[in-house]
């Protein structure tokens, strides 16, 4: 039992993907290799990313609410308009809660237009924007006069129709994973909660909560687990991430914060275990596949390969961290691993895959079903 609670910790993801980083110096991994000498490199490149999207050095959280704000609309502002605090922030941690599980990748062809401004928007954007227009119509609510809000009763009848209009998915626009996401959320329907974002009420009341509690909370309530099997760590082998779990906490902090509850140890987290992240790491050749045939395989996730990508992202974020903040001329305790994030690696993660390859997309095409955590 007790292996099992540190294994659903942050601190676990850090430590295990540290020993294979570890095992990666020592040149004892089967799939990458370490290219120290372009840490330097990367790490310019995200502070000139960094710089460039936020000049004054102002860095939000890497947080679904970046996703939400595309185009520059403020449509956070939209969220249970007229109702009292309390009332919006539930509504806005419902909204979180769904929207972040809705995003388990979009595929490079889908694309949402935002029927309120015109924009057409894709990948995070727009499965952020569409999941919160979606909201706002009541799909996830069980009231028709209180369209604002997730409930139990309207996540457990959600189909893959109805979810596919809500998203303008089909035939023509494909939207990859759109099983898995229906899956998803009829498993936030069993999960005890009247409302997804019942389980912040607690902290609200309380007043504070370290972003590590948040994470546990999560993994206990909605029960996602996301790890693999590295030889490199010792024993059970286990390496945990709890990707999108980690994103949700993340992303849960400014609703937190809005409703005036002190959120501390934002550091406890870790780097996000993504495409873009992971993505940067390969194509800024901080580490180098082995076999040059890999980019060309399609990998199942829970393969050694990706398994070993994924925690070599995480562990190389934190050791990029002080490098970036270097370049910044900032202290790392002042700018936490959350605003690299979002200054940043996955931008630049994005920026340099679409230089590389003509649709954006990563450099190793994992085989997912959009239930990947």
């Amino acid at each position: 039992m007790a292996e099992a609670a540190y294994l659903l910790g942050a601190a676990a993801v850090r430590e295990r993907c540290a020993q294979v980083l570890d095992a990666a110096e020592r040149g004892r991994t089967r799939h990458f290799r370490l290219a120290p000498e372009r840490f330097g490199a990367v790490a310019r490149r995200i502070a000139a990313v960094t710089r460039r999207r936020f000049p004054d050095l102002r860095v939000p959280y890497h947080s679904r609410w970046r996703h939400f704000a595309a185009g520059g609309i403020d449509r956070a502002a939209l969220v249970a308009p007229g109702e009292d605090e309390t009332a919006r922030a539930r509504a806005r941690f419902d909204l979180a809660i769904v929207s972040v599980l809705l995003d388990t990748g979009a595929g490079p062809a889908w694309r949402y237009r935002e029927a309120e401004t015109g924009l057409v928007l894709q990948r995070s954007e727009g499965l952020a924007v569409a999941s919160l227009r979606a909201m706002q119509r009541g799909l996830f609510s069980a009231d028709p006069a209180d369209p604002w809000r997730a409930d139990a009763a309207a996540l457990a009848g959600l189909d893959e129709a109805r979810l596919a209009a809500a998203f303008q998915a089909g035939p023509g626009n494909l939207l990859v994973g759109m099983s898995g996401r229906v899956a998803l959320m009829q498993r936030l329907a069993r999960s005890g909660l009247a409302r997804p974002g019942d389980l912040c009420e607690p902290w609200r009341v309380q007043g504070r909560v370290s972003a590590p509690e948040i994470l546990r909370a999560l993994l206990a309530a909605f029960g996602l687990r996301d790890w693999g099997v590295h030889g490199a760590v010792p024993g059970d082998g286990i390496v945990p991430f709890h990707k999108l779990s980690q994103w949700l906490a993340y992303s849960l902090v400014e609703p937190l914060v809005w409703a005036g509850v002190e959120v501390t140890d934002l550091g406890g987290l870790t780097g996000l275990a993504e495409y873009r992240n992971g993505g940067l790491m390969i194509d800024g050749g901080v580490i180098v596949p082995r076999d040059p045939e890999l980019p060309r395989r399609r990998l199942d996730p829970r393969e050694e390969a990706v398994v070993e990508w994924r925690a070599l992202t995480v562990a190389l974020l934190d050791r990029l961290h002080p490098l970036v903040c270097a370049e910044l001329g900032v202290p790392a305790g002042e700018f936490p691993l959350a605003c690299l994030l979002e200054g940043g690696s996955w931008a630049a993660g994005r920026e340099l895959a679409a230089e590389r390859r003509p649709d954006g997309g990563p450099p190793l095409t994992v085989v997912s079903d959009g239930t990947l955590f």
